[in-house]
C-alpha cells in the first residue's frame, strides 16, 4: 500500500490506499473518515471492497469496480472518422486552415456524416486514441527586404 501512494497517478487509488494505511495503523474510522473528507460509511465500503477482492493484484484491489452503464453513441463513429481524415490536409476539403482543428473537426463530421458531437467529446476521443491535442500557433510572415523603405525609413539597418 505504501508502494502505491508514494507512486500511483490515480487519485482515489491513492486515498484508499492512505486511508487503508491509517486503519492499519490503528486510526479510528472517525478520524481517518474526517482527514479524507468522506462518511464512515465510505470508508467502510473501501475496507470491505479491499477484503472481497483478495484473489485481484493490490492496485487493482483500491479502483472502482467497472459498472455497467449506457454504451457511448458517437466514440466509435468519431474514431472511424478520425482514422480516415487525419492524414488528409483541410485544405484539399476545401478548408483554408493548414491543420485539423477541433471545431473544424466537429463541422467537418457533421457536414460529412451528419452526427453532431461537442468539441469536448471529441478531444476526448482523440485521447483514448493515443492523439495528442495542441493547438495551432500562427506565426507572423517575414517583411519584405523593402519594407522599411516603403514605412519611410532608411535602407540601412
Amino acid at each position: 500500500l505504501r508502494q502505491i501512494v508514494k507512486r500511483s497517478r490515480d487519485a482515489k487509488q491513492v486515498r484508499r490506499a492512505q486511508a487503508l494505511l491509517w486503519l492499519d495503523q490503528g486510526e479510528p474510522v472517525t478520524n481517518v473518515a474526517r482527514r479524507q473528507e468522506v462518511s464512515r460509511q465510505t470508508v467502510y465500503d473501501w475496507v470491505r471492497s479491499f477484503q472481497e477482492r483478495r484473489h485481484e493484484p493490490m492496485a487493482q484491489r483500491l479502483r472502482d469496480r467497472h459498472r455497467c452503464g449506457r454504451p457511448p453513441e458517437k466514440g466509435k463513429a468519431v474514431e472511424a472518422f478520425v482514422e480516415r481524415v487525419m492524414g488528409t490536409d483541410p485544405r484539399q476539403l476545401g478548408y483554408h486552415s493548414p491543420v485539423w482543428t477541433i471545431p473544424l473537426l466537429c463541422q467537418h463530421l457533421k457536414l460529412e456524416q451528419g452526427i453532431e458531437v461537442s468539441e469536448r467529446t471529441f478531444r476526448r476521443c482523440l485521447k483514448s486514441m493515443g492523439y495528442r491535442y495542441k493547438r495551432p500557433r500562427y506565426v507572423l510572415s517575414r517583411r519584405f527586404p523593402t519594407w522599411r523603405q516603403a514605412k519611410g525609413g532608411s535602407s540601412a539597418a
